[in-house]
């Protein structure tokens, strides 16, 4: 019997996109689980993003579809986007607001009004730690601070769906350690993917595993089984390998 924690909460079905003569995303399917952590890994220009941007409605696919808690994501795309948190690469803002603020937007948007809003605004506060930058411009703030706000942003009306691009991206070692014992905290019953080239948090913080490379699934499987892949038992290795021989075979190249 499937629990709630195991219900399908995404299932990318024949997944294509194409830009002109760029084929970034080819036939791409796979599901996520209320309960994982789907890491989603692959060189620079593979169609990480690309694909990111299709399964959360930023982006129409070319063919094939995407469903989110029974919604499909061309059909039903404002259930989607309300079901799901998503942080986009390079977390953009509006850098002449302060936290606060922005903080105080997101929340309208996200449909909370007065108290309500209030008690989400402190509760992701708490959880980023953003309270001593809550009156800076987001402008002023660090990387790292500002992938934070980016953060907040993302979980700031709870939902049950994240994807994440690069979540850990300038952050310094204690803030990655921050972020993922709260992406460990969340997962139990959310379903989360996130792209990443820090391999490390592969082992760290992900169930599962899958490596795209020219737009197509060479890989998924769980971290143990990655790492199984490489005779050294490393994960940077299995990464290597299997990426390095599909294009060294196809004579394919990522795409910028």
């Amino acid at each position: 019997m499937t629990t709630e924690n195991q219900s399908i909460a995404i299932e990318v079905k024949a997944l294509d996109k194409q830009f002109g003569p760029i084929h970034a995303v080819r036939d791409v399917s796979f599901s996520v689980s209320h309960g994982e952590v789907l890491g989603f890994l692959g060189p620079n220009g593979a169609g990480k993003s690309t694909t990111m941007k299709m399964i959360t409605g930023f982006l129409e696919p070319t063919s094939g579809t995407v469903i989110v808690n029974g919604n499909d994501v061309t059909t039903h795309p404002i259930e989607v986007k309300s079901s799901i948190g998503y942080l986009p690469e390079g977390a953009p803002s509006y850098g002449e607001m302060t936290v606060l603020s922005f903080l105080r937007f997101i929340a309208e948007i996200r449909g909370f009004k007065g108290a309500e809003a209030e008690k989400k605004i402190d509760a992701v506060v708490k959880k980023i730690n953003l309270e001593m930058v809550l009156g800076q411009t987001i402008e002023t703030l660090s990387k790292g601070f500002k992938r934070r706000v980016g953060m907040a942003q993302t979980i700031i009306h709870d939902p049950d769906v994240l994807i994440m691009d690069e979540p850990t991206d300038g952050l310094d070692p204690n803030q990655k350690h921050e972020v993922r014992s709260l992406i460990k905290e969340m997962a139990e019953k959310k379903a989360i993917i996130i792209s990443t080239h820090i391999l490390e948090e592969v082992d760290a913080i992900c169930t599962r595993a899958i490596i795209i490379a020219a737009g197509k699934i060479l890989f998924d499987g769980t971290p143990q089984e990655l790492r199984a892949t490489s005779d050294k038992n490393d994960i940077d290795d299995a990464f290597r390998i299997i990426t390095t021989q599909h294009y060294e075979q196809h004579g394919e190249r990522a795409h910028s």
